[in-house]
């Protein structure tokens, strides 16, 4: 049997409901501990962000640590948290922590100071 306009209609339906769930805006809050100020961590999360469409800010931390938020589509959000975990090339990551935020509507990235 032939699908109809409306079996059509439903199975658009569905793919723009998957489509949109992996496109929902999220927000992340990353700490990142280990050799990660002096490396260029900030300007390489910057640029990382800006390359996968993802904006929020990074800062450096009294306590030797970088602070980010990353806000975009899931997908993207979740790309740049597994860049956090490497870092640039001079950078040696040890510890990521991650939590999840309501998104706040953040424009572009930018470098804390």
């Amino acid at each position: 049997m032939a699908p109809t306009d409306q079996d059509r209609e439903a199975e658009g339906t569905l793919v723009a409901d998957v489509d949109s769930a992996q496109d929902t805006t999220a927000r992340a809050r990353v700490l990142v501990a280990g050799v990660v100020q002096g490396v260029f961590f900030r300007a390489s999360a910057r640029d990382t962000a800006v390359a996968l469409g993802v904006s929020g800010w990074a800062r450096n931390l009294p306590d030797g640590r970088v602070e980010a938020v990353f806000e975009g589509p899931r997908a993207a959000v979740e790309r740049a948290i597994e860049w956090s975990r490497i870092g640039p090339p001079s950078a040696v990551v040890e510890r990521v922590e991650v939590s999840w935020e309501t998104p706040v509507g953040e424009r572009g990235f930018g470098v804390r100071h």
